[in-house]
């Protein structure tokens, strides 16, 4: 065994042992497998959040999007962590209040009880949904880590995601979200560390910072423009689709459920401090490895650019630090893994029946269910782990941030009303695809305004709902045999 694989194994063992150390923490129930009891400190449920959204899509899709179209990857940084943070102060302390308030331990619980309303039509649905989107997204993590060990150890497309399915099925139903926030940390410490190590010893290798500009820009006349090519209406399209794709944040079950679990709703803002600081630090740095890559790669089209990271650490890297830069990949892949395998099981066990309350076992068979089926899902083919995350991204994007923004600014929409705002922004981001324009925008920017839009041209009665209708509902909710006078 080489120092590469000693010390990737090395890092993969810490990383399940503090998952491990998680369980000494736990309690036996599914309030604490689901949120940990809502108790989760700022700093580390922001690290948990960073170490999730930034997954496998920054180590291996970013990068190699960067690499093939240079410096204007930039605006998916910018417009990304703008549209989030928008989402953050519009949305998430409110997210917070409503989850202790109604007692809910899953998104589609979130959503359907947001006013005491126990819609559970629209609870059902939005676990379905859930299930169907999180769990393509679960297998694009493994398809990730699949690649990575595929380029260092030329071990088949299969091993990587068995050795992440094994990992994450380890620690998440052992500790359940505890599990996964505490390792979540971890490889955030990690992957913000390896990505700037990368970053340090590449501008080392080739030279001043005026050799490396001269030379990113003789890569092609393009490659250094900070625009796409087109008018500037083209442009603003762009950029405003990556905005809407990071506001798309407000409809990402294993986001939200960070903020679900905080330990206080007070603590917001010191939840985003930590939360952009990283955030921030660790895309800028993955942007500046997706250009020094072309430099040191420059046969592009000879090879997968998604692998650009892997490769590039073998070529500038000793032993040792290739293995830490690979846990940090797989880092990056588990810590959306476990979350996105959790949030699903939350919707099997609460949502998709929630009449009948699962217990603390039934939860965690769920969670063995689930990564079965991302496991299946990524062996099934070697789809683009970039294609796959913003599909199933755009999807959960399109269903849940339209309502999630309507309840956060006041309103009340009824069950029928709620369910055509998600119908609506699922279907406009299928056809915008489907007629080719992704190229103009990003398909979540018009599906969330489209979604958005359609509660205020609704009919009155189904924009608001009244105390009285309120109250007749939650009464049928709690003894289904009552009918209304």
């Amino acid at each position: 065994m080489n120092m590469t694989m000693i010390s990737f194994v090395g890092f993969l063992l810490v990383f399940a042992l503090i998952g491990i150390a998680s369980m000494y923490r736990r309690k036996p129930n599914t309030t604490d497998y689901l949120v940990a009891g809502r108790s989760v400190s700022p700093w580390l449920a922001a690290l948990s959040a960073v170490a999730t959204n930034n997954s496998g899509f920054m180590f291996i899709g970013m990068i190699g999007l960067t690499y093939t179209t240079g410096l204007s990857s930039i605006w998916l940084m910018l417009g990304w962590i703008t549209g989030d943070l928008i989402a953050s102060l519009l949305i998430m302390k409110q997210v917070r209040t409503a989850t202790e308030t109604q007692d809910t331990h899953s998104f589609g619980g979130l959503l359907a009880d947001w006013h005491g309303n126990h819609f559970n039509r629209l609870r059902r649905i939005t676990g379905i949904l859930t299930i169907l989107f999180l769990g393509a997204y679960a297998a694009a993590q493994f398809t990730a880590g699949s690649k990575a060990l595929h380029v260092l150890f030329g071990w088949d497309l299969s091993s990587g995601a068995m050795i992440g399915a094994a990992m994450v099925l380890l620690y998440s139903y052992g500790g359940g979200i505890r599990a996964s926030i505490w390792t979540d940390a971890a490889q955030s410490i990690v992957m913000i560390f390896s990505m700037m190590l990368l970053m340090w010893v590449a501008i080392d290798f080739l030279g001043t910072p005026a050799q490396i500009s001269q030379s990113l820009t003789n890569v092609s006349p393009t490659f250094m423009n900070w625009f796409p090519e087109g008018s500037w209406l083209t442009i603003s399209l762009f950029v405003a689709g990556w905005v809407f794709a990071g506001f798309g944040v407000a409809g990402q079950p294993h986001i939200i459920i960070r903020y679900m679990a905080l330990d206080d709703a007070e603590n917001i803002n010191r939840f985003r401090a930590w939360y952009y600081a990283w955030f921030t630090a660790f895309y800028a740095a993955t942007i500046v490895v997706g250009l020094l890559a072309r430099l040191l790669l420059p046969d592009a089209g000879s090879f997968d650019a998604e692998l650009a990271l892997p490769m590039i650490s073998q070529q500038l890297l000793p032993d040792v630090f290739v293995g830490l830069i690979l846990a940090g990949l797989f880092a990056a892949t588990m810590s959306t893994a476990d979350s996105l395998v959790l949030s699903c099981s939350a919707s099997i066990t609460r949502d998709l029946l929630p009449e009948h309350k699962a217990g603390y076992g039934t939860t965690k068979l769920a969670t063995a269910i689930v990564v079965m089926i991302a496991l299946g899902l990524s062996l099934s083919g070697n789809q683009s782990v970039f294609a796959l995350v913003l599909i199933a991204w755009g999807l959960l994007a399109s269903a849940f941030a339209p309502l999630l923004t309507i309840y956060a600014l006041g309103y009340r929409p009824t069950e029928n009303a709620a369910l055509a705002m998600m119908a609506v922004g699922v279907t406009t981001f299928l056809l915008w695809r489907a007629l080719g324009l992704s190229s103009m925008a990003y398909e979540v920017m018009p599906a969330i305004i489209v979604g958005i839009g359609l509660y205020f041209i609704l009919p009155k009665r189904l924009q608001y709902q009244s105390k009285a209708i309120e109250q007749v509902h939650n009464h049928m909710s709690r003894d289904p045999q009552q009918k209304p006078d």
